[in-house]
């Protein structure tokens, strides 16, 4: 029987999950889906992600390509996976899409934000989802000014090889970092967005750790503007997963499955945090 392809946008919070991909030791995010879509009576053969999280980070949009029974809807589909799914794992929408869409290779950009407590204290509902930097060995007791963080992720931003900033597995060829900002959600937490057209692995972390050892004095500057502008290897800070969220995918507008209205507002999505936008974000 030829199935249909469907693409699936779900959402994660990640603290309880070893990254994406099924490994051995679970759970997965992968695996946990997986599961559900068996029990939902849909084959899990051939899920496909957008791209692989590692463990701990989270996800407001991650798109999954998968195959259904052409009698089945994805509405259908929607209404017997969403009761098998863990708190921590849920969905948005379902769609058929084009035919020629691959959760993956049609993607044309990503972006990520990231949560840092640069002063105050961390409200309860923030602790599990943000950096705290005062308990940063390497940033306290050093103060990072806002403005100055902003300064260093501006002078990232282009079309570079990232190179000193991702693992070695990663393949290593130009990307571009379209956009980086700050935003202030108030009582010291802040915001760091990154969008571009692709990141290789752990290079938001290692962009947005090594921007606040920057800061905080604790890399020369022109040790950081060496590292973008040639490669040069540094003693760089991975920040830890648990302030990443995969904050959106990005398709042509063809092939892109999801509404404007869609995207706007996610159906489905938890409210509070990690999946707050920031002001006018």
């Amino acid at each position: 029987m030829t199935r249909i392809p469907i693409a699936l946008w779900i959402w994660y919070r990640g603290g309880n999950f070893r990254g994406f991909q099924r490994q051995a030791e679970g759970p997965t995010v992968q695996e946990v889906l997986e599961q559900g879509l068996r029990e939902a009576g849909v084959p899990s053969m051939g899920v496909m992600p957008a791209g692989r999280t590692d463990k701990g980070v989270h996800a407001r949009m991650q798109v999954v390509s998968l195959r259904q029974a052409p009698q089945d809807t994805p509405e259908a589909l929607v209404a017997r996976l969403a009761s098998r799914l863990p708190p921590e794992l849920g969905l948005c929408v379902a769609r058929r899409p084009h035919r020629s869409f691959h959760a993956q290779w049609s993607a044309v950009g990503k972006t990520y934000r990231y949560r840092v407590q640069l002063g105050g204290t961390v409200a309860p509902a923030w602790q599990p989802y943000v950096l705290e930097a005062a308990r940063e060995p390497r940033l306290a007791p050093h103060e990072i000014r806002p403005e100055r963080l902003a300064e260093l992720l501006g002078m990232a931003v282009g079309q570079r090889d990232f190179v000193a900033f991702h693992e070695s597995s990663s393949l290593r060829k130009p990307r571009t970092l379209e956009s980086a900002t700050l935003h202030e959600l108030g009582g010291g937490l802040f915001e760091l967005t990154l969008r571009g057209d692709a990141f290789a692995r752990y290079q938001v972390r290692y962009l947005v750790g090594s921007a606040l050892l920057t800061a905080a004095g604790g890399l020369p500057e022109e040790r950081w503007r060496a590292a973008l502008e040639s490669g040069a290897r540094i003693a760089g800070l991975k920040a830890p997963a648990a302030g990443l969220v995969l904050w959106e995918v990005r398709y042509p507008s063809e092939l892109d499955p999801f509404t404007p209205a869609e995207r706007a507002a996610p159906p489905g999505l938890p409210e509070g945090p990690p999946f707050l936008s920031a002001p006018g974000g």
